[in-house]
């Protein structure tokens, strides 16, 4: 597989698989999933610079599973794998 390294504040995820049953066993065809908006943290950039030159340290770390807002970031496809680039600022919640 290709190495992605995100640059700044990005943080690479993999989306987690879409639910394929609904709760009461209804089989959903792959174009009726909804993409799921949890995922999980594969790689961390480097930080955010801040105004006095310091770099930010990520409240997030590889392995989380998070939750992410729904138009976050950006999709890439890798050697087949779908994976989203986004900010840390697009991460709503670390579930735990």
């Amino acid at each position: 597989m290709a190495k992605l390294r995100p640059l700044g504040d990005k943080i690479l995820v993999k989306r987690l698989e879409a639910e394929s049953k609904t709760k009461s066993g209804i089989v959903l065809p792959d174009s009726a999933k909804e993409k799921p908006k949890r995922g999980k943290i594969i790689a961390l950039g480097g930080g955010k610079r801040l105004d006095n030159g310091e770099i930010s340290t990520f409240s997030v770390k590889v392995g989380n599973e998070v939750i992410f807002t729904s138009y976050a970031g950006t999709e890439v496809k890798i050697d087949g794998e779908e994976l989203m680039i986004m900010s840390e600022e697009d991460v709503l919640a670390v579930v735990e």
